[in-house]
């Protein structure tokens, strides 16, 4: 299995960084750690935000938010 993170182009790298802010807004934690959190085990930022960019990218903030502290409380990340 390959552990190196994808290669990301100037709009997928920008939309992962909105992810990892807007997460670090609702979950009051800094974008280090929400970073540290969503390439741990889980590998949420590749194997979901960045696999499902083409579909992610185009809803809204507070859904996009949602449904990735939804998939880290099902990851046991966060509470």
């Amino acid at each position: 299995m390959n552990n190196q993170p994808q290669i990301m182009d100037g709009d997928t790298l920008l939309f992962a960084v909105f992810c990892i802010d807007g997460i670090a807004e609702r979950l009051d934690m800094s974008g280090a750690e929400v970073y540290r959190l969503l390439t741990g085990n889980g590998k949420i930022l590749d194997s979901y935000i960045l696999k499902y960019y083409d579909t992610l990218h185009t809803q809204g903030k507070e859904y996009i938010v949602d449904e990735l502290v939804e998939l880290m409380k099902d990851e046991g990340l966060v509470q």
